[in-house]
């Protein structure tokens, strides 16, 4: 795509924030992190990626950070948006250091704060599922580490709802 601060046809202020994802947000390695480009500069290796739209365009557009405080003239809400993201991809980087431990019955588990994870190894399967507080998930996972994903997106989740 080309540069499309030039282009007259799209618009360059009026836009409004829809959301803002980190395309790492499972804990991808650099190695595997297939990055975007920014839609209107062409910024290339965009880790969050703000979506911007506008009510005279038709399609929302996939930006960095400079360029959705440009387009949406709003200086404080992306940059926001996407700290409270990096803060998430630290949070999560830092919960698969932890000291998981082992029961007698050979499940992984981890106490954090009010919340018990529990990781077991389906029988029949030979895959994990995960637990958190008293709460089993639907999914099997191939690796321990993508278990412990989820269970901290569960957690996540407690958090965000109040449970």
């Amino acid at each position: 795509m080309s540069f499309q601060w030039d282009k007259k046809d799209i618009p360059h202020k009026g836009w409004f924030l829809v959301n803002v994802i980190d395309i790492r947000e499972n804990g991808e390695s650099i190695s595997e992190t297939d990055y975007q480009k920014c839609m209107m500069c062409n910024n290339e290796k965009i880790r969050y990626v703000h979506i911007v739209e506008h009510p005279n365009y038709p399609e929302t557009l996939n930006v960095g950070c400079i360029c959705a405080e440009k387009m949406t003239n709003d200086y404080v809400n992306p940059k926001k948006q996407e700290k409270l993201l990096r803060n998430k991809a630290q949070r999560l980087n830092n919960w698969l250091k932890k000291n998981w431990k082992i029961s007698a019955k050979g499940n992984i588990y981890l106490k954090f704060k009010d919340n018990f994870i529990t990781i077991i190894t389906d029988t029949n399967s030979k895959k994990y599922k995960c637990c958190v507080n008293n709460v089993w998930g639907n999914k099997l996972f191939n690796t321990i580490d993508e278990a412990k994903i989820a269970a901290f997106k569960g957690v996540e989740y407690f958090k965000e709802n109040n449970r």
